[in-house]
């Protein structure tokens, strides 16, 4: 351990196994054997991959799987598209519940190869003109008609199946736009990318229709919550009386629904967002701007959006004045096209700035307006563009 000048031996005694590394606790030892093991080439395919000419080079460097579990959205100036549920998969043996934990004693439970690249799901070229992926299932993906087919993946596989809300939700507008105009512009995608909304379907409708259930006659105060959130409007645009609510209510049970855990209880969690509420801003209905908010250095400012929503404003901190910081949701956020001629524009923005941790400097805070007004800033591919606008930040220190 460094300490000062001086190193400190602090010994310790590493387990593996032929299974991988070993946990050891008062349960026993836990071998953990997991795809992309003892492997390091990660940097060599984003490399090849940033350095491809084509569609056909791309998925040639993606056969590599140096990359063992991230999701890949493609897109070329040829108007090729698809999504990848990029990952190694495990080549399992039948008759164990890979779920859960394996018997450390059988070698058939020890898999000593991963599937090729060919058998990743993957969705090319949808008619549907569009892939979209928000922490879903990848059978869900460019709209009904174009979807993967379930069953021609093995269940060995392991491949999750859960829906989100904004996967939902972009099916959903996606599949709008298209009825309406028949493609999908700019100004589709910028509308999207900014939906506050949720779905009247899966986890959400069911945790509200928990909180409906409840008896809360003998609570004046619960049943007035239970009656805002029945006229919710299923959007956090930050507009309605009953925003500020709904987001904190329906975050502990997103969280359930993500992480696969225990559905709490809903009259337990609508007790303590009217409590919170109630406290700090005096009312169960405050304007939800005024809770939820962007804090960054000496700028404060509202946000819209909540956790599982396309804008996301996902987690926070609860600060001392009770408001919500968020420090999770969306970050970067980028809209890339392609001129006929194939030349790439682009715009981007963070939440905060380039230089989050230097409060000194200019790019502390400086995208956090943009951000919160849906606005984007140029990004500069051409070095004579760039020559024009680049600046220097003055860094003090070693």
């Amino acid at each position: 351990i460094k300490y000062g000048p001086f190193v400190i031996p602090y010994p310790q005694m590493v387990y593996r196994s032929i299974h991988g590394p070993v946990i050891m606790n008062d349960k026993g030892a836990f071998a953990i054997r997991y795809a992309g093991m003892d492997q390091l080439d990660m940097l060599t395919q984003y490399f090849r991959i940033n350095k491809a000419t084509n569609f056909e080079e791309w998925q040639a460097a993606m056969a590599g799987q140096g990359v063992p579990a991230t999701n890949f959205v493609y897109a070329d100036a040829k108007g090729n598209i698809g999504l990848f549920y990029n990952a190694m998969f495990p080549d399992r043996a039948p008759g164990f519940d890979w779920r859960g934990v394996l018997p450390g004693d059988q070698s058939a439970a020890v898999w000593q190869q991963t599937l090729p690249f060919t058998r990743v799901p993957a969705l090319i070229n949808p008619a549907s003109g569009y892939v979209m992926n928000a922490n879903n299932t990848p059978y869900t993906a460019a709209g009904p008609g174009d979807e993967l087919e379930p069953a021609n993946y093995s269940p060995l596989m392991g491949i999750e199946e859960d829906e989100t809300n904004r996967s939902l939700r972009s099916i959903v507008l996606f599949e709008e736009a298209i009825k309406n105009g028949g493609k999908i512009g700019e100004a589709e995608i910028r509308r999207i990318k900014y939906d506050t909304a949720y779905e009247r379907a899966g986890y959400a409708e069911d945790w509200f229709d928990k909180i409906a259930a409840l008896d809360l006659e003998n609570d004046p105060k619960l049943a007035e919550a239970q009656a805002l959130l029945a006229k919710w409007d299923w959007n956090l645009d930050g507009e309605g009386a009953a925003d500020a609510l709904a987001l904190m209510v329906l975050r502990p049970a997103n969280k359930a629904h993500y992480q696969r855990g225990k559905i709490p209880d809903p009259q337990q969690i609508l007790q303590e967002t009217v409590d919170h509420l109630t406290e700090y801003f005096g009312a169960i209905d405050p304007p939800m701007k005024d809770v939820l908010r962007l804090r960054q250095g000496d700028v404060d400012l509202p946000l819209d959006g909540g956790n599982d929503t396309i804008r996301a404003s996902t987690l926070w901190d609860v600060e001392d004045d009770g408001r919500l910081s968020v420090r999770h949701g969306d970050s970067f956020i980028m809209f890339v096209e392609w001129a006929r001629d194939g030349a790439v524009t682009s715009r981007s923005i963070q939440p905060f700035g380039a230089a989050t941790t230097r409060p000194d400097s200019p790019h502390y805070t400086d995208q956090m307006q943009l951000f919160v007004d849906h606005k984007l800033k140029t990004v500069y591919f051409d070095p004579a563009e760039l020559e024009k606008h680049k600046t220097s930040d003055k860094v003090v220190g070693n």
